[in-house]
Parts: C-alpha cells; sequence; structure tokens
C-alpha cells in the first residue's frame, strides 16, 4: 500500500470518528453556524495537518495519538472553525496533538453566543490619548486619539470592546504590564510570534480576557463553552493551577467529564508515516514559531491559562 494511501485511509478512520461524534453531540442539542459545513473544515484540517511538525521535524500524524487527532478536530467542528480561513491551527506537544484558536477565531465563536452582536480591539501606543471611567461598576471607555506614526511607538496596552445585542459597550482594559505576564504564561516560553508580532498578540490578549466573562456566563449549550475553554486552555496552564491547587484538581475531573470519547482506542499512536504533501503548500509561519517555541509535553510542565498565542493569522 502506499503511503498516499495510507495517509487516505488515516484520513477517512478519523473522520468518521469525528462525525459520528458531531452527530451525537447534535443530538444532545449542539447547533452549527448555518453556513458552516464541518465536511470541508475536516478536509482542509487534514490539508494543513500534513505540514503540521513537533519539535524535531516528525510529522504530527506520525507521533500524535489517534484520540488526540480526533479530539482536537472535534473540538474545532463543535466551535465552528476552519483552518482555511485562519481562524484555528494546530499544536504537537509530546504525543498530543491540540487544536489553539487565532485571533479571527476567537471573534468569530464570541460572536456565536446569544447576546454578542460584535467585538474589537485596539492597542494603545506612546503618545495616545486614551481615557476611560468606571461607570456602574463597569468599565467605560470615554475616548482614544491616536496618530499614524504612533504605531512605531511601545505598546502601552490594549483594549476590547464587546457590544451586546442590547447596543452595551462593555470594555476591557489591559496595561502592558498585564499582557506581558498573560504571555509569560504560554506554553511558548521563546514567545517568537510575540516578539515578532506585538500588535495583535496584543489585540489577541485583550479579546481573549473580555470573552472570558461572556463565555462562561452564557446560556448558549455548554457543548459549545466545553470545546471554547478546552482550545483556550490549551497553550496556557500554570497561572491558575499556581494560584489555586484545588483548581488542578477541578480542571481535570471537568475536562475529563466533558471530553467527548471518540470511537478508538486511547493513547494509540499512528503508525509511522513519512510526510506526505499532494501539492507544494505554503507553511503557516505562526505554525513554525509555534512548533520552535512549545515544549514537549512532559505532563506537569504544560501550562493553562487564557491564551494569547498566534502567528500572521491571528
Amino acid at each position: 500500500m502506499s503511503n498516499k494511501n495510507q495517509v487516505a485511509i488515516i484520513q477517512k478512520d478519523i473522520t468518521d470518528d469525528v462525525n459520528r461524534s458531531l452527530t451525537r453531540l447534535q443530538d444532545d442539542g449542539l447547533i452549527l453556524p448555518t453556513n458552516y459545513n464541518a465536511s470541508n473544515a475536516l478536509k482542509s484540517a487534514f490539508f494543513k495537518l500534513q505540514e503540521v511538525t513537533d519539535r524535531s521535524g516528525k510529522p504530527a500524524l506520525e507521533v500524535c495519538t489517534r484520540e488526540s487527532i480526533a479530539n482536537a478536530l472535534l473540538d474545532m467542528v463543535t466551535q465552528g472553525l476552519s483552518p482555511a480561513k485562519t481562524q484555528c491551527y494546530f499544536i504537537v506537544y509530546g504525543s498530543q496533538l491540540q487544536l489553539n484558536r487565532s485571533y479571527f477565531g476567537t471573534q468569530a465563536v464570541l460572536k456565536r453566543l446569544n447576546n454578542v452582536k460584535d467585538i474589537w480591539a485596539n492597542v494603545i501606543f506612546e503618545g495616545d490619548v486614551f481615557d476611560y471611567e468606571i461607570d456602574g461598576g463597569r468599565e467605560k471607555l470615554i475616548k482614544h486619539e491616536t496618530a499614524f506614526l504612533n504605531r512605531d511607538n511601545d505598546i502601552l496596552g490594549a483594549y476590547a470592546v464587546v457590544k451586546t445585542n442590547d447596543d452595551e459597550e462593555i470594555l476591557t482594559v489591559m496595561t502592558r504590564k498585564e499582557i506581558d505576564a498573560s504571555w509569560d504564561q504560554s506554553k511558548s516560553k521563546q514567545q517568537t510570534v510575540h516578539k515578532k508580532f506585538p500588535q495583535e498578540m496584543a489585540k489577541r490578549t485583550v479579546i481573549n480576557r473580555a470573552a472570558k466573562a461572556f463565555i462562561n456566563t452564557s446560556d448558549d449549550s455548554d457543548l459549545l463553552v466545553d470545546a471554547i475553554n478546552r482550545s483556550t486552555e490549551n497553550e496556557y496552564d500554570n497561572e491558575r493551577k499556581e494560584i489555586n491547587p484545588e483548581f488542578a484538581a477541578q480542571q481535570e475531573i471537568e475536562q475529563n467529564a466533558n471530553q467527548e470519547v471518540i470511537d478508538i482506542k486511547r493513547n494509540e499512536p499512528l503508525k509511522k508515516q513519512p510526510e506526505i504533501i499532494d501539492a507544494p503548500i505554503e507553511q503557516d509561519e505562526e505554525q513554525v514559531n509555534q512548533n520552535t517555541g512549545a515544549q514537549p509535553d512532559k505532563q506537569q510542565e504544560i501550562v493553562f491559562e487564557q491564551t494569547e498565542t498566534d502567528g500572521p493569522g491571528w
């Protein structure tokens, strides 16, 4: 059997598992976006996966367990995300494949929540005029004045605005110190992408901070919320565990309880495959940066918290 045929069989087997699990979730009340085609998203994901490698350059389809691949893909379709739109990407940690959302993906997911109309973020540069107040216990934007050349100045902070269906605009503000503290919790200790694209990474950081309250107080499907939180936690971990050790135990219980069980053997690694790429594809720079910064999975060494890491796709 040719390597191409072996990859095709692997793709079909895992896709069938994901589709069966997705059908069960939809029977339990999960609603996908109207124009979302899960089959096309899965095809796009496998196309991207052929480019994904671990830190040593081994293909993800060779080193990752079937279970982790299937569950990463299931979380992708549950959230209605598409790799073709740079809404998500995949990272290898040891033998585990994990799904991470991009800047665009978090915006898209948040807009799926019942009470969210829109969300956007801006960076505050040195030289900008930024003013906000606390009104009724909530932060409220008064003004933000900037100039074109200020974009070359140091970043002082960032803010995100969530607009509800009632046209209420809810502000979340982070200083540069708060942003840096969040980046320090990233699995990507080298922070290659953060340093190369600080403006977009700062936006993504504050959007994720703003999204937390809406996601976890939403009356939307728990199945959707669980998938959102798992993708968020894939990039950050230690901050909450260090602050509250009881959280770590509860986190593990909740993750095990909420994780959809894929119809395959747990932790069964894929058979070794040479890297197969049917056509030349430009590798995502964000994936290269993430892989070079990611640490191998050592169980306790992975760090969970709100994620703020992404590349050129954001």
